[in-house]
């Protein structure tokens, strides 16, 4: 018999690295360098 998914665990990890996410974001806001975020790249801007 198959063991039954710990959801409670994975949710845990996704808001671990949504909040990880988020301080570096706040981290790379203060020393002042510009924040890209995702998809958003200077060849798309060029296009």
């Amino acid at each position: 018999m198959a063991r039954k998914p710990n959801y409670s665990f994975e949710k845990r990890q996704k808001e671990l690295a949504r909040q990880a996410k988020k301080e570096e974001k706040k981290q790379r806001k203060q020393s002042g360098e510009p924040v890209a975020e995702e998809g958003d790249t200077q060849e798309s801007e060029q296009a």
